[in-house]
């Protein structure tokens, strides 16, 4: 969840942290830091600077007491352990002073290490768990002196030196990142670290086991980072750390081992995103370019994987048979969030394309049920990152019960995407906002894609009709740039009436439910206004009695007039509006271009183009995040980066 950035080579250390840590912000953080060595007037120390809230307190720290140096690493913290005050903040020194440790993810033996620590005399400067992480790697490099200075002498083994002394010593007989390697094996939990000691200049110390990490490659400059963002304007030149993995860099290169200290190789992937990409170009917020980037988003994970000519859909990165698909006898999806959404959705695409039954589960609820997945089942893992905890959870107990497993991913080479038997990748680029957009219009496009080569590998769809939802996904986003046009100052107008609103309820039927829960979603992550999504059939069954003049209510009221289920849930959908109009509640509905029944129901419409039902999912949420967005800036809230929230769950 929280931002690591750290450099070796010959630009100035400190703006290149700050920079990369700034471009990672949308992580979600609630302190920083930055720890730099080799300064000239002090060759053997670190120096260390921290402060809570954004960056801008950091630099406010560095401005009134500058530091300098050829190496360093830097920190945006995401409270797990202790409160975000400076004290807490990363990076930790070790006891000496001498050895700092930034650290993504959770110790979750910490208090029992903390206690044998103290029982050595240790001494704690905070409440967090990285603070082991240090001591342990200076418990290591003590252990290790003290054994070589006892194989020697009984004289030497007697020596009262100090401790600062003791570790010197030390690092001249174990190098750091074996002094790391053993730490890290004392661990249990989640963690991606680096490491700095002012006794090793010019090196830094990476190791991973949950959170992500990756490795840049520059020309004759070497970076460590949580995320690809926070270092593309440096390097396109990537090694994604995989667990279990130490890493070594120095100006001499990087070095890979596992954690018993055997070489790995290092494995470049060259990143394809324009650095661009991850700027806001000209627009107030992340959030707003990323619902404006939609239609490229839609256009870019459909791209290439479906033919316009006879509708037939290719996906060639798939480990698994086309006799495996015909005869697999159920899906698991497996999600959280955004994601989770999109998964209810697919369900319905699947089961309606593909014939074949379709759970759907929350992935940090699911290991916990005893599921009953076998070899004849297949597992969706939905993600943004392809490196969420509870996700990666989900998908080894899936694997460990005999299913195979697929992904559908916004990251290349990340961790669920290498144990998955194919990926289906969104092709959104970085997403920045914490609270998703692109990302999620991306997962339904490439739901949609695989859910009709699903029934096409099945034979559950024919060639007409596969030829003809192609050709109107291909119109999708062309739809999505219309919408944007249209609708933008209407949800505008409809944020001043309804932003002082404490309450927001949002309604559905069938596919278009989980729109009304990613519409409840987005508003109540950016604006904090609490809104719930709700099946528009259920409102007889107890949600009803909320509604008074004073609760908007959300409907999503759209129509296949080509497609008879779906004219029959809206004309459901209609009685479940007038529910709520009889009891004096304030409607907004979601409606197809030339509705003209609705406005004589509802107090206000927001119109759509028309499309296949199971294609209106992505169209539909789209005025939704318009809405959301524009009723959270009215409030004054922190779109980007709002309170409570991180961008990627790393930790359970």
């Amino acid at each position: 969840m929280c931002g690591i950035v750290g450099y070796i080579g010959p630009k100035s250390v400190v703006p290149v942290i700050i920079e990369g840590l700034r471009r990672l912000e949308y992580r979600g953080y609630d302190s920083a830091g930055i720890a730099v060595g080799g300064a000239p007037e002090a060759p053997g120390e670190l120096a260390l600077r921290r402060a809570p809230g954004k960056l801008k307190n950091l630099e406010a720290v560095i401005a009134q007491s500058p530091l300098h140096g050829t190496f360093g690493i830097g920190h945006t913290r995401w409270a797990t352990h202790g409160r975000p005050t400076e004290e807490n903040a990363h990076p930790h020194r070790d006891g000496t002073g001498t050895l700092v440790v930034v650290h993504n993810g959770i110790v979750e033996n910490y208090l029992s290490l903390k206690q044998g620590l103290i029982a050595k005399g240790h001494r704690f400067q905070s409440e967090t768990d990285t603070e082991i992480i240090a001591h342990l790697i200076q418990d290591e490099l003590e252990l290790h002196a003290a054994q070589h200075a006892a194989g020697h002498t009984a004289e030497a083994a007697e020596t009262n030196e100090s401790t600062a002394a003791l570790t010197s010593s030390a690092f001249e007989i174990l190098p750091l990142e074996e002094a790391v390697r053993r730490a890290v094996k004392r661990l249990t939990g989640a963690f991606a670290i680096g490491v700095l000691s002012a006794h090793s200049p010019n090196k830094l110390v990476a190791a991973r086991m949950g959170p992500p990490a990756v490795l840049g490659i520059g020309e004759g400059e070497f970076f460590l980072a949580s995320d690809v963002p926070g270092i593309l304007h440096h390097t396109r030149n990537i090694h994604f750390l995989q667990d279990g993995e130490v890493a070594t860099l120095t100006l001499d290169g990087i070095t890979l081992t596992d954690f018993h200290g055997a070489p790995l190789p290092l494995r470049v992937q060259r990143i394809t995103w324009d650095p661009i990409q991850a700027e806001k170009a000209g627009y107030k917020h992340f959030m707003l370019k990323e619902i404006n980037e939609q239609p490229r988003a839609v256009r870019d994970t459909t791209l290439g994987r479906v033919s316009l000519d006879t509708g037939e859909v290719f996906l060639p990165d798939m480990q698994i048979t086309a006799e495996e698909f015909r005869t697999t006898t159920g899906i698991t999806i497996a999600a959280c969030g955004t994601s989770w959404h999109s998964g209810l959705a697919a369900k319905f695409m699947i089961e309606r394309l593909a014939r074949l039954p379709v759970d759907v589960d929350y992935a940090s609820e699911y290991r916990y049920r005893d599921p009953i997945p076998d070899a004849t089942m297949l597992g969706l893992l939905i993600t943004q990152s392809g490196e969420t905890a509870d996700t990666i959870a989900a998908q080894q107990e899936l694997i460990r019960k005999g299913s195979k497993t697929l992904a559908i991913c916004n990251v290349v080479g990340s961790a669920i995407t290498r144990a998955a038997a194919g990926t289906i990748t969104t092709n959104a680029g970085p997403e920045i906002g914490v609270a998703s957009t692109k990302a999620f219009t991306g997962q339904l496009t490439a739901l949609f894609v695989f859910a009709l080569y699903l029934a096409q590998q099945r034979g559950t769809v024919s060639s007409a009709e596969s030829l003809h939802l192609v050709t109107e996904l291909a119109r999708i986003p062309g739809k999505i740039e219309e919408i944007l046009r249209s609708v933008d100052d209407q949800c505008h107008q409809l944020a001043k009436s309804f932003s002082t609103a404490r309450d927001f309820l949002f309604l559905g039927r069938g596919i278009h439910y989980p729109i009304a829960l990613e519409g409840a979603l987005k508003l109540k992550e950016i604006s904090y206004i609490h809104a719930e999504g709700y099946p528009a059939g259920e409102m007889k069954h107890g949600p009803n009695a909320l509604i008074d003049e004073t609760l908007p209510v959300v409907c999503i009221a759209t129509k296949d007039p080509a497609d008879p289920s779906s004219v029959l849930k809206y004309e459901k959908t209609l009685s479940n509006i007038q529910e709520v109009t009889a009891r004096s509640g304030r409607v907004i509905a979601i409606a197809i271009e030339g509705d003209h029944e609705i406005q004589q129901l509802v107090e206000h419409v927001i119109y759509i183009p028309a499309a296949p039902e199971l294609l209106l999912p992505i169209l539909e949420v789209v005025p939704l995040q318009l809405l959301a967005y524009h009723i959270a800036v009215r409030r004054g809230c922190d779109v980007d980066q709002p309170r409570n929230l991180a961008k990627s769950v790393t930790v359970e």
